[in-house]
């Protein structure tokens, strides 16, 4: 098994490590960036070794790489396994819930996660149990009632809620009673939080989002630490066919390059911006970690290093007028999924798979790396024209 070879990384930043991390090895006349492999079969007779490559469902070198440099980013002591999609990432991981175990997670996680665990509920009988992942008490009391949860899912934040959970706390709570914890780290990204740092069994990602960074790939990645736990992860993708293309791993290396550039500039415009719409008159609630007013502002303030790019803005008027904000806007994209450098908002509960508890007025806003007077310049005219 491949393995993260950090000897002449461990004293770096993040902000170094996104661009030093999957190069290939330094010799004369090597390339500075790693080639792109297109094959999908390779020579191979004989009873293959360890490692050989074989088939491409199995493993590609142009996925190292990229792999190579997650892992690092995360802290693992694993390369990355990238999947075609965050879905089939996380589809990966809940696949550790056992027939007839228990999962909990968030009431308010990414809804095709929260139809997935309705899925592997009526396939499988696993017991699924929702949780408000902000509430510590109750998600530890959720742990061993009604039955010994064999798996606790975290979103922090979540989506699209923005609600930040005590990761230590219930990292702890969970392996108390046996219960493996897994975490989407998508939101904040190995740059604002490691949840190894914290103890976790897994952490997925829809590369998709921030790491891939430019809404032209479609991918996602799945670490464990554990090497039984990496080993059945990498045995899911192999039997389902769960693989990404090459290019598109390559182009989200590419992206991953600029990954502290532009987590910086997003994170500051997204502070600015909801830091200003709390003050507008139109706007009835903002959420934002950055506030000293958010719920979620202290353990966000304790245990990241940063508040991510992705506000919660609530104006006056209900859905109607969350939709004429919406149709209002010019600079702003009205579209689906996040973490581009583009800025874009959508109404949640325009999707009837949406969780019911998610106001009907919530404009999920991801904010990209535009100049923030701009931003801000036409959030203003179409919340001034309500």
């Amino acid at each position: 098994m491949r393995r993260v070879t950090s000897d002449h990384t461990d004293d770096l930043s993040p902000a170094t490590l996104v661009v030093a991390a999957g190069r290939p090895e330094r010799v004369q006349g090597a390339p500075v960036n790693p080639p792109v492999e297109l094959s999908s079969t390779f020579v191979s007779q004989g009873v293959p070794t360890a490692g050989e490559p074989l088939y491409g469902r199995i493993d590609a070198a142009t996925w190292h790489p990229f792999e190579e440099a997650l892992g690092t980013l995360e802290g693992s002591t694993h390369p990355a396994l990238v999947f075609g999609s965050g879905m089939a990432a996380i589809a990966a991981a809940l696949s550790l819930v056992p027939p007839g175990g228990r999962l909990v997670l968030p009431r308010h996680a990414y809804q095709v996660t929260l139809g997935f665990a309705r899925d592997l509920q009526e396939r499988l009988g696993v017991h699924v149990t929702v949780v408000d992942i902000d509430d510590t008490a109750a998600v530890v009391a959720a742990l061993t009632e009604p039955r010994t949860a064999s798996l606790l899912w975290v979103e922090t934040p979540t989506n699209p809620m923005l609600e930040v959970a005590d990761l230590p706390a219930l990292v702890e709570a969970a392996h108390a009673v046996g219960a493996l914890v897994g975490v989407d780290n998508t939101f904040a990204t190995p740059l604002v939080q490691r949840p190894f740092d914290h103890g976790a069994d897994v952490v997925v990602h829809s590369v998709t989002k921030y790491l891939a960074g430019h809404t032209d790939v479609v991918l996602g990645a799945a670490l464990a630490d554990d090497p039984d736990l990496h080993a059945r992860l990498h045995a899911y993708r192999t039997l389902h066919g769960s693989i990404a293309g090459p290019f598109e791993v390559w182009l989200a290396l590419r992206g991953l390059r600029t990954l502290a550039l532009r987590v910086e500039r997003a994170q500051a415009n997204a502070a600015e911006l909801a830091r200003r719409l709390s003050e507008h008159p139109s706007v009835a609630e903002v959420r934002h970690p950055s506030l000293p007013s958010d719920p979620g502002h202290e353990r966000a303030a304790r245990l990241m290093r940063g508040f991510g790019a992705i506000i919660g803005l609530r104006p006056h008027g209900g859905p109607e007028a969350a939709d004429a904000v919406v149709a209002a806007l010019r600079l702003w994209v009205p579209a689906t999924s996040l973490g581009g450098v583009e800025s874009t908002l959508e109404r949640r509960r325009r999707f009837a798979t949406e969780s019911l508890t998610v106001p009907e007025d919530l404009l999920r806003m991801s904010v990209g790396i535009e100049e923030v007077e701009d931003l801000w310049k036409d959030l203003a005219q179409a919340l001034d024209a309500l």
